[in-house]
């Protein structure tokens, strides 16, 4: 499965250790879910949805629109 999340993060110019700081997770775990070695939790992908203010549609490739439905 294609995710954003790598590009989300470059273009913040953020590290995975920071990025996983927030979602209080480590590295090595954020890393799987970048790469889409492991499946993002449900809490996890709306909080990294929240941190970068973009939809977990768009996080997920499903839309081009980052845009939230609030």
């Amino acid at each position: 499965m294609e995710y954003r999340f790598k590009y989300m993060r470059e273009s913040e110019l953020l590290t995975q250790k920071q990025v996983a700081e927030h979602l209080f997770c480590s590295q090595r775990t954020y890393s799987y879910y970048e790469s889409g070695e492991h499946d993002i939790p449900t809490k996890t992908l709306i909080r990294l949805a929240d941190f970068y203010n973009v939809s977990v549609d768009y996080l997920l490739c499903r839309t081009d629109n980052p845009e939230t439905n609030r």
